[in-house]
């Protein structure tokens, strides 16, 4: 199952690397080339997030809603998951600035205001195709996620879980069912 979702994680690498682009150029106040065309990220996200949903879905069956990005990203190295957080923090004070600074320019050039808004929604662009990657290189190299975990008795546990919920015995850490 996992081959499928090569196609789709690099798409969200293409679709993340135009976005940092996109944000960059902003910064700098250029528009992009191709003009309103760099608003089709924004379709992107949707086609790189529907097999990221479904494979997270399956990834953290069972599992308590607070552990779901611990889960769902137990695939990916250490320095990608901190990056993906610490992208999400960028991108929340990332949008209160331009939340900020446009309720404050209000005689902006439409040449000023095409890479202001650009670059209020390229951060989350950015944290949409980076948390599709990261999901997705996470199902690929960790394909225990997708098996269900059962405690000695048979009754199934999360991919987290150390106890079962139902019977409190220890989970062994390859606990897969049959």
């Amino acid at each position: 199952m996992t081959v499928f979702l090569y196609p789709f994680m690099a798409l969200a690498a293409f679709g993340f690397v135009l976005s940092v682009t996109a944000h960059a150029m902003a910064l700098m106040g250029l528009s992009p080339p191709g003009g309103d065309m760099i608003w089709s990220l924004h379709v992107g996200i949707f086609v790189v997030w529907i097999p990221t949903v479904l494979v997270s879905m399956r990834t953290v069956r069972n599992a308590p809603q607070k552990d779901f990005w611990k889960i769902a990203l137990a695939g990916c190295p250490t320095w990608m998951r901190k990056g993906l957080y610490g992208l999400f923090a960028y991108a929340i004070v990332n949008f209160a600035l331009f939340i900020f600074t446009q309720s404050n320019s209000h005689h902006a050039s439409t040449a000023e205001t095409l890479p202001s808004q650009i670059r209020g929604f390229s951060g989350h662009w950015m944290v949409f195709y980076s948390a599709a990657f990261a999901t997705l290189y996470s199902a690929i190299h960790a394909p225990h996620l997708f098996r269900e975990r059962k405690c000695s008795q048979g009754h199934v546990v999360s991919p987290s879980a150390q106890f079962c919920a139902e019977c409190g015995r220890p989970v062994p850490k390859d606990a897969a069912g049959d």
